[in-house]
């Protein structure tokens, strides 16, 4: 068996490994047999024994010591998306974090001999929204429309550069909503009003979103790190399941055991409410579709969502309520 193949002698980086996916990214690899090492901002008494300290990430971040003996770096530090951006030059902000500092990874990977690089992007290269039934596809020109979603694809453009020049593989996966167990922002908002029982006035939206399972990313990004055939490709995830924002509701309500009341307020009239109240951006996301085909994800790699969506979302409900 090929030391790329062999899990026991693969020795893998990730970055944002304190983050939402990363903390459940390196307990899954660890779990299976890897040899993880999380770059973190900064080492202290309360760090996991195999995390190793890098500071902030931008063009000057000295990487040596935690790329040194590593195969694959799975890289999820980025300056996040936000609803408010609060920064003057937004652009100028994403770019130092996105685009200079996962340049700057990538070029010190290929130094220290680093076999694949597998960057952590978003839908948000694609757009913010398709028709119903048109979903995204991998070959689709990117139309990104905020500062993140620019930053994002400009990474992407730079990265597939440098792997055309090098050795080194890019793999590049654009996910959309991540939720599962720990989730935060509108997702955790979600749970906390269906738990509340509140009625909601969203009863007569009829889109489709792609979501994506916690437990199915971090599946997807293992298969990326063991398929040779994921080198140098860009792939769209998901559940491989859309639902309206009705019916995902619905289905968080069950997941909590709660009752829910959906009332069929107009959709135009909710999307001129939110633009008045300055929720524009908001109510986007509630009423209109963003959907993904993954079946070039499904064929190339022969993958499969590990887990249903009503699984995810039952140990999602699980963890906010106990958690």
């Amino acid at each position: 068996m090929s030391k790329l193949n062999n899990p026991a002698l693969k020795t893998i980086l990730v970055t944002g490994a304190t983050g939402f996916v990363g903390t459940a990214l390196c307990e899954t690899l660890s779990a299976q047999g890897f040899n993880v090492r999380a770059a973190v901002r900064k080492v202290d008494s309360q760090s996991a024994s195999n995390a190793v300290s890098i500071g902030e990430i931008n063009s000057d971040t000295d990487w040596a010591d935690a790329l040194s003996g590593v195969d694959i770096v799975v890289h999820l530090a980025a300056r996040v998306h936000v609803m408010n951006e609060t920064a003057i030059d937004a652009l100028a902000a994403y770019r130092k974090v996105n685009v200079e500092g996962s340049v700057h990874l990538a070029q010190a990977a290929v130094k220290a001999g680093v076999k694949r690089l597998i960057f952590i992007s978003s839908i948000k290269v694609n757009g913010e929204g398709t028709r119903l039934g048109h979903p995204y596809t991998p070959e689709d020109k990117p139309v990104p429309a905020d500062p993140y979603g620019v930053s994002k694809l400009e990474a992407e453009i730079t990265l597939q550069q440098l792997a055309k020049d090098s050795a080194l593989d890019v793999v590049i996966i654009r996910p959309p909503l991540i939720y599962g167990p720990g989730v935060k922002a509108n997702f955790k908002s979600m749970l906390s009003i269906v738990n509340k029982g509140l009625p909601l006035p969203l009863g007569a939206i009829h889109n489709k979103r792609s979501l994506i399972a916690l437990d199915n990313l971090i599946d997807f990004i293992i298969c990326c790190i063991n398929h040779p055939a994921a080198a140098n490709e860009t792939f769209l995830v998901s559940d491989g399941e859309d639902v309206s924002m009705p019916e995902l509701l619905k289905r968080v309500a069950k997941a909590l055991n709660k009752k829910i009341i959906l009332i069929p307020v107009p959709t135009a009239l909710l999307q001129g409410v939110a633009s008045v109240v300055g929720k524009k951006a908001f109510a986007q996301r509630l009423c209109e579709s963003l959907q993904v085909d993954i079946s070039k994800t499904q064929t190339l790699l022969n993958w499969t969502p590990l887990i249903k969506p009503d699984e995810a979302l039952l140990k999602t409900a699980i963890y906010y309520k106990h958690g």
